[in-house]
């Protein structure tokens, strides 16, 4: 179902971490960017039992708050506990390195040009509208050139490393997961066209994957 104002496909779901689940089965070959939050972490356990190629797959980062793995605000370690401590992947890339935040940040835009399109981007919305961690009113939001930087503003904790738009569109499907009410608001500036960073959100293929609490009755 098309959404003439979400960026991208529409589907509507009770499950969304089954739902999430079922796309990287029938996507996943090669590699996944993974995400952070309380919604990825539900749909990385979903993944736990799914019959995916594992060794197969390198595992990258969307975003990551750049703190150590064991830091209980990483993303990355978020995802070992949730999946990744449970099944064989090929490869971690994670994006934390015990380097300056500007080095770290090159060495993973580095990364990320050396490697083919990511099969799957796996992404979330803020109720602010960020997405990765690219948060509104930040020099990141209107970068075009860098796959990789280092950011962050006042109302998050923790500088952060992410995606830019332009890293984001290289994927062959990137798929926005949302779950709640505390997402609708932001959905619903999206849809009446408020250039919220979420807004800006390109791929080869987009699909917004939500709930009927976040996405109402789409």
């Amino acid at each position: 179902m098309a959404d003439v104002t979400l960026p991208g496909t529409v589907q509507l779901v009770d499950d969304v971490p089954a739902a999430f689940a079922r796309l990287v089965i029938d996507t996943v070959t090669r590699s996944i960017a993974l995400s952070g939050g309380e919604t990825a972490e539900a749909c990385y356990r979903a993944l736990r039992d799914a019959s995916v190629d594992w060794p197969a797959v390198d595992v990258f980062y969307g975003d990551e708050r750049f703190v150590p793995v064991d830091h209980p605000d990483s993303n990355e370690g978020m995802t070992r506990r949730a999946l990744l401590d449970h099944v064989p992947v090929r490869a971690i890339h994670p994006m934390y390195q015990p380097v300056p935040i500007d080095d770290a940040a090159q060495a993973y835009d580095a990364l990320m040009r050396a490697a083919p399109p990511i099969d799957l981007v796996h992404l979330g919305l803020g109720p602010d509208g960020h997405t990765a961690s690219l948060f509104p009113g930040t020099p990141a939001i209107d970068e075009t050139e860098r796959l990789v930087v280092a950011t962050g503003d006042e109302l998050h904790p923790q500088p952060r490393l992410t995606f830019t738009f332009p890293a984001i569109a290289r994927a062959r499907f990137v798929v926005v997961t949302v779950t709640g009410e505390d997402k609708r608001a932001a959905i619903e500036r999206i849809r009446a066209g408020d250039d919220l960073p979420a807004a800006r959100i390109r791929g080869e293929r987009v699909l917004w994957l939500g709930d009927r609490a976040a996405l109402g009755g789409h």
